[in-house]
């Protein structure tokens, strides 16, 4: 009996301390949850090497923190489950804050302002929000992009919704016409239309302006409070700015 209860004592210690590490690796490392098809946020170069705004800020973050990182790529509909069952310790790559996603997830403070915008061919006569109407739409699945579209009356207005794993494939659908309009960030899309001068045009109206926030499992204040203690010292010494400036051309980043 007594060894029975040895092994148990022994047991219940070996989850706590599993229980207490603040991170997925279970290390000295931040395991980062990424969708790396979101530019210029988070998304592979010509050496197929993760880079973007996100990535280089998240990697001065952890420098900050004295841990290693690591990015790891994740079904972006699955993002918050993943985050929950503790095989990533953070959800960053364009993540919008919002009053659903707070039930679920610890957020930052907002660092990046954003908003959801109609892209369309330059040669589109889609002219306003209005004119979607009876038209068939893409958008990035389970995104902001959908709750946009949702909470806005031409929803129940517009012919098709197309919905797809990533912005690169409804942008890639947009200039095959096989959907009139994507729905999509409006920092993504100005990278897009930066590397594509003269092929996609942006409405004059938004569907809805947002935040990003970094999101962190629920329960784990401790990792929060490391976290933004580093990312309000990038603001303050000038290493947010530097990486803003680098990614967007001015600092965009929220003080």
């Amino acid at each position: 009996m007594k060894k029975i209860a040895s092994v148990l004592a022994g047991f219940m210690l070996l989850l706590t301390v599993v229980g207490c590490s603040s991170s997925a690796s279970g290390g000295n490392e931040l395991v980062v949850g990424i969708d790396d098809k979101f530019a210029p946020m988070g998304f592979r170069d010509e050496s197929n090497e993760i880079v973007g705004f996100d990535i280089d800020y998240a990697r001065a973050a952890a420098e900050k923190m004295g841990k290693e990182v690591k990015f790891q790529p994740i079904d972006w509909k699955a993002k918050e489950s993943e985050l929950s069952s503790g095989r990533i310790d953070l959800i960053w790559n364009g993540y919008t804050i919002t009053d659903e996603r707070k039930e679920k997830v610890l957020f930052t403070k907002p660092y990046l302002e954003n908003s959801q915008v109609v892209a369309v061919l330059t040669d589109s006569n889609i002219t306003s929000i209005s004119d979607l109407a009876g038209k068939q739409i893409g958008l990035q699945s389970l995104s902001s992009a959908a709750d946009a579209l949702s909470a806005n009356d031409i929803h129940g207005q517009v012919k098709n919704i197309s919905e797809f794993p990533d912005n690169v494939l409804a942008l890639s659908d947009l200039k095959n016409g096989r959907v009139d309009a994507v729905i999509i960030d409006e920092v993504v899309m100005k990278y897009y239309m930066s590397k594509e001068e003269g092929t996609y045009k942006i409405l004059e109206e938004s569907l809805a302006p947002e935040q990003y926030g970094i999101g962190v499992k629920k329960g784990n204040e401790e990792l929060l409070q490391s976290l933004q203690k580093a990312l309000d010292e990038m603001n303050a010494d000038g290493t947010a700015a530097k990486i803003s400036e680098k990614w967007f051309g001015e600092d965009k980043v929220l003080k």
